[in-house]
C-alpha cells in the first residue's frame, strides 16, 4: 500500500512532474509496489523510457524506494507511490479575487467554489501534519441527497437551515478554551448518474 490515502500537491514542480498522461497511469499503477521492469511490462512499453519517467517522479518525491533487490545479473528499483491519490493545491490555478466574490451573495457559485477550493487545500495540509505526528485529524462531513420543486422550496430550506446551525453556533462557537472548528453547509446541482437515471 501507499503512504497515505491523500498528498497535497502544493510545489509547482511536483506539479509539472504528475501531470503528463504516462506519469498519472504510472502514479495509479505504482499504489501497489512496482519496478520499472515490470510497469514497461504490464503498460508494453520501453524499460529505458519508464525508468526515465519513474526517476522524475521519485525526485519530485512523488513515488519513493521502497526496495532494492537482485534480478538477472544487475539491482531491481521497487517503487512506491506516497499517496493513492494526489490533490493539487487550488491556490496554484490563481485563486478568484477575494474582495470581488466576497461581495457576491451566498447564492452566488464563486463563493462556494471559493470556500471549496480553501478546504481541500486545508484539510489536505493539516492531513499531512497529523500523519508526520501519527495523530488522528477528527473532521466531519453529512451528505444528503434533496429534491426541490420550487425556487421556493430551496428559500424555505435555506431559511430553516440558516436558523439551525444558527442555534447550533450559539451554543457551540462562544465558548472559550478547546480547538475551534469550521462548519460549511454547501448546495449544488447533483450530477445525474446513470443508476440515478434508471430510477426516474
Amino acid at each position: 500500500m501507499s503512504d497515505a490515502p491523500i498528498a497535497l500537491v502544493s510545489d509547482s514542480a511536483q506539479a509539472r512532474a504528475a501531470l503528463t498522461p504516462l506519469r498519472r497511469r504510472l502514479l495509479e499503477r505504482l499504489r501497489a509496489p512496482g519496478s520499472a521492469a515490470s510497469l514497461a511490462a504490464e503498460l508494453d512499453m520501453p524499460r529505458q523510457k519508464i525508468g526515465y519517467h519513474l526517476r522524475a517522479l521519485e525526485a519530485a518525491g512523488l513515488v519513493r524506494l521502497l526496495e532494492e533487490r537482485p534480478r538477472r545479473g544487475c539491482t531491481e528499483r521497487v517503487l512506491i507511490a506516497c499517496a493513492d491519490a494526489f490533490v493539487l493545491d487550488p491556490s496554484m490555478m490563481g485563486a478568484p479575487d477575494r474582495a470581488a466574490v466576497d461581495a457576491q451573495d451566498r447564492f452566488a457559485s464563486e463563493h462556494l467554489v471559493r470556500t471549496a477550493a480553501a478546504i481541500v487545500r486545508d484539510v489536505a495540509r493539516m492531513r499531512q501534519a497529523a500523519a508526520a505526528e501519527d495523530k488522528r485529524l477528527l473532521t466531519l462531513t453529512i451528505e444528503a441527497d434533496l429534491v426541490f420543486a420550487t425556487p421556493r422550496d430551496f428559500d424555505r430550506f435555506t431559511e430553516r437551515l440558516t436558523e439551525v446551525v444558527a442555534d447550533l453556533a450559539r451554543t457551540y462557537g462562544t465558548r472559550s478554551g478547546g480547538r475551534r472548528y469550521r462548519l460549511v453547509a454547501a448546495a449544488h446541482p447533483a450530477v445525474e448518474t446513470k443508476a440515478a437515471t434508471k430510477t426516474h
